[in-house]
């Protein structure tokens, strides 16, 4: 008997298709999940998420999912690299920390052990747990600095030329486009540099996933040259939160590094995978394909929202002020609002307007708040603005007068290697005589995620008072600290 059903394998979406179909079968499932699709198992689950999440909740290795000789994965996977332009696409579920811990591992695996990465002093912390883990001798290049905002851009095609040459018997580069705030360097440029220097350039394109797909977004970093490039998809992408994909180039690295990312995703990957993840990155993949209306209607949003700013003039565009040479495009999905031109202080605002007017701003900086417009997503321009434009420069929850605002720190100086800082015998001191010990511990505010001090580094009394600073704002957080106050750190013994 035929079936009727679609073939998964024609299908747009084809992990996605064959997850459905698999899920809307009558199997009796004595397996892993232990709530076996059973909505009277653990009933509360059922309650809280429906009984359609427990049926897609499917374990890996099913025959006709993802296992066989070549599969509705497989097919999604080669979807995606021809959507992004890849040569190689690989999907993740632990978002692109994840990648950043593969692309460590597999440039660990490159060539000597010695030889050192030169790498982006702005990246995310994920890269130093990678850089740990798998031993990466680093050169830091830096990027330009806003130092009036208190935001990090990018890394120069000049600024990276300079490192290599510097760094003769390096291995790689590393960069990160686009920025936190949307900032995006030459990464064409920076891939060419990297190439002449005879090296791979690995792009922490996090935040970029949806570049490349409309006229108004700048290409995908794989399409300018890089040779692997880390997505969370889940980002700007669409896909369900955790959820990423690493893209293996074409260019001249591509067959020495393919099996090196393999090696290293089997490392990282974990033998419970989330089909619901997984799914979620072939739906993603689709939409964006198909999109470009839906997109297109959120970037005018977005800019409807950057105009009503501009006319009103109580606050900035910060992004209109962006003036470093180092970036060619900005992301036009980002709006950047400098609220201290206004009298607010940044971490104040975000967490006030999500209080009082349920709207949740995607970072916060002193002077900044930043709105995330996804692919697809409608924007209320005006509740956004009204409730901005609200709030009073005079109320002290939110006032940015009479508060001492900490500037970015200059980074420490390195003094070891960050694995062998991060493993050697360490004790615990204060904040007052940690300053000047080398720490043992990755400390970043949180967000962006992007160290302030590294394993292997000095602590700077700058960099103390700048992380108890971002500690004690409304939304403030420092990823790594052993107290909440950042009170404590762990520096080698």
């Amino acid at each position: 008997m035929t079936s009727s059903l679609p073939d998964p394998m024609r299908s747009p979406t084809p992990y996605a298709e064959a997850l459905r179909q698999f899920a809307a079968r009558d199997v009796l499932r004595l397996i892993v999940p232990g709530h076996a699709a059973d909505p009277v198992a653990v009933p509360e689950l059922a309650e809280f998420f429906g009984e359609q999440l427990l049926r897609l909740d499917v374990a890996p290795l099913v025959s006709g999912i993802d296992l066989g000789l070549y599969t509705p994965y497989e097919k999604a996977l080669d979807l995606a690299a021809e959507a992004w332009g890849a040569a190689r696409t690989w999907f993740l579920t632990n978002g692109s920390s994840q990648a950043n811990r593969i692309a460590a591992l597999a440039l660990g695996f490159l060539g000597r052990r010695d030889q050192p990465v030169v790498a982006q002093r702005s990246a995310h912390s994920s890269w130093v747990d990678g850089m740990i883990i798998a031993g990466l001798d680093v050169r830091f290049v830096q990027p330009a600095i806003d130092l009036g905002l208190g935001i990090a851009h990018g890394v120069s095609p000049e600024a990276l030329d300079r490192a290599l040459a510097a760094a003769p018997d390096a291995k790689a580069a590393y960069i990160v486009s686009p920025s936190y705030f949307g900032a995006t360097p030459d990464v064409a440029g920076l891939a060419r540099v990297a190439h002449e220097h005879g090296v791979p350039l690995v792009v922490d394109a996090a935040w970029g996933a949806h570049y490349g797909f409309h006229p108004a977004l700048p290409p995908s970093p794989v399409r300018e040259g890089a040779d692997l490039a880390i997505m969370s998809t889940h980002k700007l992408g669409g896909s369900l939160t955790q959820s990423a994909m690493l893209h293996l180039g074409h260019g001249p690295f591509a067959e020495v590094l393919a099996p090196h990312v393999d090696r290293a995703f089997v490392l990282e990957q974990s033998t419970s995978e989330s089909a619901i993840l997984l799914a979620s990155l072939d739906l993603a993949r689709q939409h964006l394909q198909t999109g470009a209306e839906r997109i297109g209607a959120s970037l005018e949003a977005a800019e409807r929202l950057r105009e009503t700013i501009r006319q009103a003039g109580r606050f900035r565009v910060a992004s209109d002020h962006f003036d470093s040479p180092d970036i060619v495009a900005v992301d036009p999905s980002r709006v950047s609002i400098d609220v201290g031109a206004g009298g607010l202080l940044g971490h104040a605002v975000r967490a006030v307007v999500l209080r009082d007017h349920d709207i949740q701003f995607e970072i916060a900086t002193d002077a900044c708040v930043v709105a995330i417009v996804g692919p697809g997503m409608r924007l209320d321009v005006e509740r956004v603005a009204g409730a901005l434009h609200e709030l009073a420069a005079d109320d002290p929850e939110v006032a940015s007068a009479g508060f001492l605002r900490a500037e970015l720190p200059e980074p420490g100086e390195r003094r070891m290697l960050v694995r062998e800082a991060a493993f050697a015998p360490s004790v615990i001191v204060s904040a007052a005589e940690a300053v000047g010990r080398i720490s043992a511990d990755s400390l970043a505010a949180y967000p962006p995620g992007i160290p302030n001090v590294m394993p292997g580094e000095a602590i700077t009394a700058e960099t103390v008072e700048f992380l108890q600073h971002v500690a004690a704002a409304p939304t403030g957080f420092v990823r790594g600290a052993l107290d909440p106050a950042v009170a404590a750190f762990r520096v080698v013994a």
